[in-house]
């Protein structure tokens, strides 16, 4: 049986213009540069004032009736009422915007260029070791094939007999197990020591063998990886010197000369892609106790609508009213002239949320910003910020998640700002981040041959006024990195 019904559902749709600007926002510094030259490639009507002829006189544009800015006839008459070009007419040399933020040089140096260190990768470098050695063309291609199985931590998880299928099936090279395991060896061999391992053990015990093998330390090195590898990852320290006969002083040593190796000797040569270099997106100085806030200028860019494609308009728009051929044309020069407004005013937009977003959480946290003390951080959330500035909560959280200020302390990521209340016994609200910093201090000053455990550390925050259960005291223990008691024991 068929029911009809009606239903009244409110949607809220975001404009091109808003999806614009909520990917602009989330842009950090580091990467507005290159979003900014992938518009100026596709979009020839937006032009950079940094790279234009700034001395070029300026062009005065005549008033012109309203009624020749549209077509004849009503159809076409429509479809250009929205648009007016006046709004795109702009003086070459000015920019109401651009320099707002750049009131003390403050980035000269961020203009030079940085130079890159030419570095080969990981797995180039093993490839250059492999091709100096004089090898056949079957055991090249093994090794070429192992090489190619490394993973980036350079280690080898795939089985020998998975190695010896592809290279019958990719590479026809008919190859027996053994040789593939003779030439594995060959590249465990190879820089950085422990490459081609396939487990933490083998790994170590590599870099071990590479060593003097007279040395007593090592030879007792290599017996704890070999026989008591599991016994030192938990530090159960009173059974290896039990086992291994040894007293304090000579299992430190042994100790010390593991904790020296490489477990990922993959990621010593190679280039971390997701260690992107960190650009600043504001500053604060302190001016004898007066907070200044400035965006950096990489913020503001130079944009302008092109007068070339400004006289284009007026030029087939006037041709338009005589033929209507050139409709296509104009069309497609309006909607360039108007992706490059949208596109200049999504930057203003992005600037200003910006400053108003960073002000507000320079004033909130005024006292961390003149000292540097995590204690003088005040208890802060998304909705303290979004009240202030009249915003929505998710346009603070993508600021806060993506932007950095350089303070005289170090460089922060707003997001580091932002903490939870806890209440001390008097009833004062601090934030958990001075719980954290208190917590880090007593861990930092502890004994490490007796660590203090998570009810000790319970039952010293008690004593100074934050009642904090024991699990609360574990998880931001984790939090910080910081591994449990026994694992920070040491000898």
């Amino acid at each position: 049986m068929l029911k009809q019904n009606l239903q009244q559902k409110l949607l809220q749709k975001l404009s091109p213009q808003q999806i614009q600007f909520i990917k602009l926002l989330q842009v950090p510094t580091v990467s507005l540069d290159t979003r900014i030259k992938e518009e100026l490639e596709e979009n020839p009507a937006l032009e950079d004032l940094s790279l234009t002829n700034l001395n070029e006189p300026e062009e005065q544009y005549p008033d012109r009736d309203p009624d020749e800015d549209t077509y004849k006839g009503d159809e076409e008459k429509g479809e250009m009422d929205e648009f007016n070009i006046d709004d795109y007419l702009q003086d070459d040399n000015v920019n109401d915007y651009g320099s707002r933020y750049d009131q003390n040089g403050d980035d000269e140096d961020e203009r030079k260029e940085i130079p890159i260190a030419v570095q080969s990768s990981f797995f180039e470098s093993l490839q250059l070791q492999l091709d100096l050695l004089p090898l056949n063309d079957k055991d090249f291609r093994i090794g070429k094939q192992i090489i190619g199985s490394l993973d980036d931590d350079g280690y080898l998880r795939r089985p020998i007999m998975s190695l010896t299928d592809d290279l019958a099936f990719s590479q026809n090279v008919m190859a027996e197990d053994d040789e593939v395991e003779d030439m594995l060896k060959v590249i465990q061999g190879f820089d950085p020591a422990g490459v081609g391992a396939r487990s933490l053990q083998e790994c170590l015990l590599i870099q071990l063998r590479k060593k003097d093998p007279n040395d007593p330390i090592i030879k007792k090195a290599i017996v704890v990886v070999e026989q008591y590898l599991d016994e030192f990852t938990r530090k159960h320290y009173d059974k290896l010197e039990k086992s291994l006969n040894m007293g304090s002083d000579e299992l430190r040593g042994v100790i010390n000369e593991i904790l020296k190796l490489n477990p990922k000797p993959g990621d010593s040569n190679e280039i971390n892609t997701k260690q992107m270099q960190v650009i600043p997106d504001f500053h604060i100085s302190n001016n004898d106790g007066t907070l200044i806030l400035t965006l950096n200028s990489k913020n503001a860019p130079e944009l302008k609508v092109s007068r070339s494609y400004q006289e284009m308009f007026q030029h087939y728009d006037k041709a338009a009213q005589k033929d209507k051929k050139l409709k296509e044309a104009v069309q497609f020069v309006k909607q360039k002239l108007d992706s490059a407004k949208w596109f200049i005013d999504a930057i203003k937009q992005r600037q200003q949320t910006l400053l108003k977003t960073m002000n507000a959480i320079m004033q909130y946290q005024y006292e961390f910003f003149l000292t540097g003390d995590d204690k003088n951080l005040k208890p802060m959330i998304l909705k303290d910020i979004a009240d202030r500035i009249n915003m929505d909560i998710s346009t603070v959280s993508r600021v806060a998640n993506s932007k950095y200020v350089q303070t005289e302390f170090g460089t922060f990521l707003l997001k580091s700002f932002f903490s939870e209340a806890i209440q001390t016994e008097s009833g004062e609200e601090v934030s958990n981040k001075e719980v954290k910093k208190i917590l880090e201090e007593h861990i930092g000053k502890e004994d490490k041959r007796h660590p203090l455990a998570d009810e000790k550390l319970t039952d010293i925050l008690k004593d100074a006024g934050y009642n904090i259960a024991r699990r609360t005291v574990a998880k931001y223990r984790e939090q910080m990195n910081i591994p449990v008691a026994r694992l920070r024991r040491e000898l």
